[in-house]
């Protein structure tokens, strides 16, 4: 569906790609976090709210018609750096349940806050639906 673009001679990343090549129409996935459908969090277990976060970007594909296997790019923000390494194994986990093993383009960084205070996670996709 999207081509993988590796460079040749670099090691194959694990979780994700180095960048997708693709052609469709577009749908923009804005910050999802970590509540659910009526702006109220669950757990603060961060697992949990970064499978909450992922089924919010799938619910948003699925409104444009789109599913994880159409993700081009993902960009992950997180207020904790040591929590999201601690963590590597359930978030893996949680990923495949959700996003099955599509893996796009991601970039992932900690900041100092998020807009919502209980929120670990934030997650903006980008997914491309061939014509």
């Amino acid at each position: 569906m999207h081509d993988i673009l590796q460079p040749e001679g670099w090691a194959k990343p694990i979780g994700y790609s180095n960048g997708v090549s693709a052609r469709g129409r577009q749908i923009y996935v804005g910050g999802q976090i970590g509540w659910n459908g009526q702006c109220q969090f669950e757990s603060d277990d961060f697992v949990e709210q970064v499978r909450q976060t992922l089924e919010n970007v799938v619910a948003v594909l699925a409104a444009g018609g789109a599913g994880p296997e159409h993700v081009t790019t993902m960009t992950w923000y997180f207020t904790d750096k040591a929590e999201y390494l601690a963590n590597l194994k359930g978030i893996g986990r949680v990923y495949r349940d959700v996003m099955g093993r599509n893996f796009p383009a991601m970039a992932a960084m900690q900041v100092a806050a998020l807009i919502e205070d209980r929120a670990k996670i934030e997650i903006q996709a980008i997914a491309v639906v061939p014509e």
